[in-house]
C-alpha cells in the first residue's frame, strides 16, 4: 500500500513539474520579449495617441494590458495568439490605406515582425496595474532594492549543527543536511561506485569511462578498505574508517579528471552557452572566421584554472590589461572577442542605431551572465522591478559606446586585427605584408598615371576638361541643386565643363551645392571631388557623402592644388544600391575663405584605369589607354598571386577605443530623443565602495572588469557559484540562473550559497577548488534512484522538486556528451585539440555540412546551421544567454537515434571495432558493448533478449550482414533510455 501511494505521489509530481516547467519557462521568455521589443515599441510610436493623460484617439489606450484588453472604437485591439484576427496587426501591416499605424510612417519589417511574434506567443504583458499618470514618476529607492538579497553583500557563515554527524562529508554537506532535517527528510543512500565514476566523468570531462577506467576505479574503491591492507577496527571507527578510504579513492579519480586537458572543453562548453558563442550570423549567415580562437582561449583558461576574476576582466577589457609575455598579450586581445559575438543585424542602415543597439547587447550579455541581471530592461525606462534605474543603464552604456565594435558600411562589419606574434615569427608576416603593400602602391600609381596620360590629352586649349573624357559618372555644377546664392566661374583654367561656382565668402552656412548622379547602379565607387584651387580658399570646406554606408561628412582644404590631375580630390570609396538616393553635397558652415565647387565624379573602383575618350582626343590617347588598362590588370595577377601564395597573418576579433565619453539617456530608448547626459559608472545598487574614476581619455572598460570582479560587487561570485551548481547538481540553489533579480526565484540554501561564494574568493576565484568541493561533497554523491518506501513518500510529498536535494538529480546527457560518446564507442572520436573547423571556402553558414569528428566543443557553431543532433537534444541557443539548458522529451530525439543516417553510420562502424576486439563469444560481445554504451553491465534478461535478436540477423556467413545486425543492436543502444541519461 505504501509503495503504490509514493508511486502514485511522485507521478503526480512528475506530472505536475512536467506540466509547469515548460509554462513558466515560457512565460518568462514572454514578458523578455515584450520589455525587450514591444514595451519600447509602444512607448515611441504609440503613447502619443493612445496613453493615459493624453488626448486618447479612437477609444484606445495601450499603456497598459487593461487597455488593449478592452479594445477602443474600432473593437478588440489584439487576439492573443492569433495576429491575423487582431486590429494591431492589420494597421501595422499597412495593407488597408485607411487604417495605417502609426499614420506618420510605417513601422520596419523587423518592428512589424517583432509585433505578430508577440501577439502570436499570446501577448505576454507585465502591465497588470493601472498606467501611471503622465508626468509622474516613481523615483528607485537604492537604499530600499539593497533589501533584496542579492544585493547584499554575501556573508560566511559557520557550517550549522547536525543530528546525523557521520553522515556529512564537507561544510556544504551540513547545509544541505541541515535543511533536510528542518523537513524530517534523510538523505539518499551513496551511489554505487560503478554509477558514480561514470557521473564524475561525464561531469568533469564530458566523456564516458571505458570499461577498462570503471574497473580501474571500482577496484580501487573497494581496495582502498580491503582487509588485507589494514586491521579491522571496531564497528563504528570500521565504518568510518572505510567511508574515508573510499573517499580517498574518489579525491584520486577528481584530482585526476581535473588535470586532464578534457576538463577544459566541457567546462569551456558550459562557458560559451553563457557568453552566446557563435561563429556565424543569423544576417546572410555571415561566416566569423576568427571566432574559434576565443573558444580556444575558454577552454584554455579552464584548464589553466585562470582565476575567474582575471578571466572575466580579460573579456572585458584584456585589450587594456598590462602584459609581461606576447603569449599573454595574445591571450588577452583575444578575449575581447567577448564583446563581439552577438547576432546583430549588420544591414540596420541608422547607424546610430546599429550603434546602441550592440551596445543594449553587450549589455544584456554583461548583466545576464557575469551578475545575473536584466540590465536591458532598462534602456527605455528605470527598470519595472528590480533597482535599476535608466541612468544606470546609460552610465554602464556610456562605457561601452566609447569603444567601436562595428566598421559601418551599407552592411557593416565587425572588426578584425593582426594578433601581436613574437619577434622571430613576425618577420615572414611582415616581409608578405611590406610585398604586398608595395604591390597595392605600384597598382594604384598605374591606375592614377592612366586617368592623368588619357585626361592630360583630352584637355581643352583653355584649359578646361571636358566631362565626357573621364571615366564614370560626371555631375557638374550645372547639373547641381544649389541653394543659396552662387556665382559662376572661370577664372581658374582647371575646371570640368564650361566653369565651377564660388559662395563669394559670404553666407556662410546658408548656402549649398548638391551633386545627385542618374542612373547610378548597385555597386563600390569612387567618389572625387573637383574644385578651384587658390589661396583665397577655405581650408575645411564640408563635403558629406550620402550612400549606402550611411552619412559621412569629410572636410577638404580647397588652398592646394588637388592631387588627381590637378582637378580632383578623392573622398573615398563608398556602396550604393540600385535606385538608391546616392549624393553629396558641399557645404559652407564654419568655414573661412572661399567654397568652390566644380564638378562630382563618380568612379566605379574596377573601371578606375580605364577612361574613355572624350570626342576629338587625339590617337595617341586612345592608343595611351589599352597599354595602361594592361599594366593595372598584369599588376593585379600578380598580387592575386602574392596573396594567395603568402603566409596568412593570425588575425582576431575585437573592439577599439574611439571617443570615449559620456553619453545621454535616449529617451524611451529612441536614439533620437536624448536627454540628460549621464557620467560613466556602474549600478549602485552593486556598489559598496567607491568607484574607480573613469581617465577622461579611456573608455572605461578597464574599470568595469574592476568593479565586475571586485570582493564588494555582491553578484559576481554568487552568480558564478550558482551556474558551477547548476552544471553539477542539474538544478541551481537559485534555479533562475540568469536572473537574481526581484522576479527570480529565491536560494534554496542562501547561507550554503553566501558561504561558498566567499571561499571562492578566498581561495582566488579557483574554479577547480570549486568544483571538487561540489564533487566530494556526499550530497553530489547521492543515488539519483533506489529511494523507496516511507522515504519516497515523505521526501515526494514535502519536497516533490527535490529543491532540498534529498536524493541526486537524475539528469540527461546533453546533446554534446551524446554525440562524443557515440563517436567514442564507434572509434571515430578525433581527440585533437583546438583550431579552426570552418571548412575553407566558407563565406555563408547556410547548408553548412557537419563532418567533423572531432569532440564537439570544436564543432562550428553555425547560426542557421546547427548539426542535426545538437537541435534535436537541447542545444543553447547561441543568441542568448543560456545558464541553463531547456530539458525536453519529444519525438524527434527518438526518432533522430532510430533513423538519423549518421547514428546508422556510427553504430556499424561501433560494430566493426567490436569485431576486431578478442572477445570469446557473442555472450562477451554482448556485454562488452552495454559496458561500452551504457557503462554498466547487461541483465540476465537483456543478454537473453539481445542473444534472441542477433543470431537470427547474423546467420548467414557473409560478415556484411553480421556487421549490419550488431550495427542494427548499437543503435538499440544509442536509443535507449539508459544511454541518454546520468544515474
Amino acid at each position: 500500500m505504501n509503495q503504490t501511494l509514493s508511486r502514485c505521489l511522485r507521478l503526480v509530481a512528475l506530472v505536475i513539474a512536467c506540466l509547469l516547467a515548460p509554462a513558466a519557462s515560457a512565460a518568462d521568455d514572454g514578458v523578455a520579449f515584450f520589455e525587450k521589443k514591444i514595451r519600447p515599441l509602444l512607448a515611441e510610436h504609440c503613447y502619443e495617441c493612445h496613453a493615459v493623460g493624453k488626448k486618447t484617439k479612437g477609444g484606445l489606450t495601450l499603456d497598459s494590458r487593461a487597455g488593449w484588453e478592452k479594445g477602443g472604437d474600432s473593437g478588440m485591439t489584439l487576439v492573443p495568439g492569433d495576429p491575423e484576427a487582431s486590429l494591431l496587426i492589420k494597421a501595422v501591416r499597412y495593407k488597408d490605406k485607411e487604417f495605417q499605424m502609426p499614420p506618420k510612417r510605417k513601422l520596419s519589417d523587423s518592428q512589424i515582425a517583432d509585433f505578430e511574434s508577440w501577439v502570436k506567443m499570446g501577448a505576454p504583458d507585465p502591465r497588470t496595474g493601472a498606467p501611471a499618470a503622465v508626468g509622474s514618476k516613481k523615483e528607485i529607492n537604492i537604499a530600499e532594492g539593497r533589501k533584496h538579497w542579492a544585493y547584499q553583500l554575501p556573508k560566511k557563515s559557520a557550517p550549522p549543527a547536525v543530528k546525523d554527524a557521520m553522515w556529512p562529508r564537507s561544510e556544504t554537506d551540513r547545509f544541505i543536511l541541515a535543511k533536510l532535517e528542518e523537513k524530517n527528510l534523510r538523505p539518499a543512500p551513496d551511489a554505487d561506485p560503478a554509477t558514480l565514476v561514470r557521473r564524475i566523468y561525464f561531469d568533469l570531462i564530458g566523456l564516458p569511462p571505458t570499461p577498462e577506467q570503471v574497473d580501474a576505479f571500482v577496484r580501487d574503491f573497494s581496495l582502498s578498505h580491503s582487509p588485507t591492507l589494514s586491521p579491522a577496527p571496531a564497528k563504528a571507527g570500521g565504518q568510518a574508517g572505510k567511508r574515508e578510504s573510499e573517499q580517498r579513492a574518489v579525491e584520486r579519480l577528481v584530482d585526476q579528471l581535473l588535470a586532464s586537458p578534457h576538463f577544459g572543453e566541457r567546462w569551456g562548453r558550459h562557458w560559451l552557452d553563457v557568453v552566446r558563442y557563435a561563429e556565424s550570423l543569423t544576417l546572410r549567415g555571415f561566416v566569423m572566421k576568427e571566432a574559434w580562437r576565443y573558444r580556444d582561449y575558454v577552454i584554455g583558461s579552464f584548464n589553466a584554472d585562470k582565476p575567474y576574476d582575471r578571466f572575466l576582466r580579460e573579456q572585458v577589457a584584456g585589450d587594456l590589461l598590462p602584459h609581461s609575455s606576447v603569449p599573454q598579450r595574445q591571450q588577452q586581445l583575444v578575449a575581447t572577442t567577448f564583446l563581439t559575438l552577438g547576432n546583430t543585424n549588420l544591414e540596420e542602415q541608422q547607424k546610430k542605431q546599429l550603434d546602441m543597439d550592440v551596445v543594449d547587447e553587450q549589455l544584456d550579455t554583461i548583466g545576464k551572465a557575469f551578475l545575473g541581471q536584466t540590465i536591458g530592461c532598462a534602456r527605455c525606462h528605470d527598470h519595472k522591478f528590480d533597482p535599476i534605474p535608466t541612468r544606470d543603464y546609460y552610465a554602464l552604456a556610456g562605457i561601452l559606446k566609447s569603444s567601436k565594435t562595428l566598421e559601418h558600411s551599407n552592411v557593416s562589419k565587425w572588426l578584425e586585427f593582426p594578433l601581436p606574434m613574437p619577434p622571430g615569427e613576425d618577420k615572414e608576416f611582415t616581409a608578405h605584408d611590406k610585398a604586398v603593400a608595395q604591390l597595392q602602391a605600384k597598382i594604384k600609381a598605374a591606375k592614377e598615371s592612366a586617368n592623368v596620360a588619357v585626361a592630360k590629352k583630352a584637355t581643352q586649349p583653355n584649359g578646361a576638361l571636358a566631362a565626357t573624357a573621364l571615366p564614370g559618372i560626371i555631375v557638374d555644377d550645372t547639373q547641381a541643386k544649389k541653394v543659396g546664392e552662387w556665382k559662376q566661374s572661370a577664372s581658374t583654367r582647371t575646371f570640368i565643363g564650361d566653369g565651377y561656382l564660388h559662395d563669394e565668402n559670404y553666407g556662410k552656412g546658408s548656402k549649398s551645392v548638391t551633386f545627385q548622379p542618374d542612373g547610378l547602379k548597385a555597386g563600390k565607387y569612387e567618389i572625387r571631388l573637383a574644385y578651384s584651387p587658390g589661396k583665397s580658399r577655405a581650408d575645411n570646406t564640408p563635403v558629406t557623402v550620402f550612400s549606402a554606408d550611411g552619412e559621412k561628412t569629410i572636410r577638404v582644404d580647397q588652398r592646394p592644388e588637388p592631387p588627381i590631375e590637378g582637378r580632383f580630390v578623392s573622398l573615398g570609396q563608398f556602396r550604393f544600391e540600385q535606385n538608391s538616393a546616392g549624393f553629396v553635397i558641399v557645404g559652407t558652415e564654419g568655414t573661412k575663405g572661399h567654397v568652390t565647387a566644380d564638378a562630382v565624379q563618380f568612379v566605379p573602383v574596377g573601371l578606375l584605369a580605364e577612361a574613355p575618350s572624350a570626342p576629338g582626343t587625339t590617337d595617341a590617347a586612345k592608343k595611351d589607354k589599352p597599354d595602361a588598362s594592361e599594366m593595372v590588370k598584369k599588376l593585379e595577377a600578380e598580387l592575386k598571386k602574392l596573396e594567395a601564395a603568402g603566409s596568412k597573418r593570425p588575425m582576431f576579433m575585437t573592439v577599439k577605443e574611439e571617443n570615449p565619453g559620456d553619453t545621454q539617456v535616449h529617451v524611451r530608448g529612441s536614439v533620437n530623443n536624448l536627454g540628460a547626459k549621464v557620467p560613466r559608472g556602474f549600478l549602485q545598487v552593486a556598489s559598496y565602495s567607491p568607484a574607480p574614476k573613469i581617465p577622461e581619455k579611456e573608455s572605461g572598460r578597464r574599470e568595469l572588469g574592476d568593479w565586475l570582479a571586485s570582493r564588494e560587487n555582491p553578484l559576481t561570485a554568487r552568480v558564478f557559484v550558482n551556474r558551477t551548481w547548476t552544471w553539477l547538481f542539474g538544478a541551481g540553489l537559485v534555479r533562475s540562473p540568469d536572473n537574481f533579480g526581484t522576479t527570480g526565484d529565491a536560494p534554496t540554501h542562501p547561507e550554503l550559497l553566501d558561504y561558498l561564494a566567499v571561499r571562492f574568493m578566498d581561495e582566488g576565484w579557483s574554479v577547480k577548488k570549486l568544483v571538487r568541493e561540489m564533487v566530494l561533497s556526499r550530497a553530489y554523491q547521492q543515488a539519483s534512484v533506489g529511494v523507496a518506501g516511507p522515504q519516497l513518500a515523505a521526501g515526494s510529498v514535502a519536497d516533490p522538486e527535490n529543491k532540498l536535494l534529498w536524493h541526486a538529480n537524475r539528469r540527461k546527457l546533453d546533446a554534446e556528451s551524446i554525440r562524443d560518446t557515440v563517436l567514442q564507442v564507434s572509434g571515430q572520436l578525433d581527440l585533437a585539440q583546438g583550431g579552426p573547423l570552418i571548412k575553407a571556402g566558407t563565406s555563408a553558414d547556410y547548408g553548412y555540412k557537419h563532418t567533423d569528428t572531432r569532440r564537439s566543443v570544436y564543432s562550428p557553431v553555425l547560426r542557421n546551421s546547427l548539426p542535426e543532433l545538437f537541435e534535436a537534444f537541447d542545444f543553447a541557443d547561441p543568441s542568448l544567454v543560456v545558464g541553463k539548458r531547456s530539458d525536453s522529451t519529444v519525438a524527434p530525439q527518438a526518432l533522430f537515434m532510430m533513423n538519423h543516417p549518421w547514428v546508422m553510420e556510427q553504430s556499424q562502424s561501433a560494430a566493426q571495432k567490436l569485431f576486431a576486439e578478442k572477445l570469446t563469444d557473442d555472450r562477451a560481445r554482448v556485454a562488452r558493448a552495454y559496458r561500452l554504451v551504457l557503462g554498466r553491465p547487461p541483465t540476465d534478461g537483456e543478454v537473453t533478449l539481445a542473444l534472441k535478436f542477433l543470431p537470427a540477423e547474423s546467420s548467414a556467413s557473409e560478415s556484411a550482414k553480421r556487421t549490419e545486425a550488431w550495427g542494427r543492436f548499437y543503435q538499440a543502444l544509442f536509443a535507449s533510455v539508459d544511454f541518454r541519461y546520468l544515474n
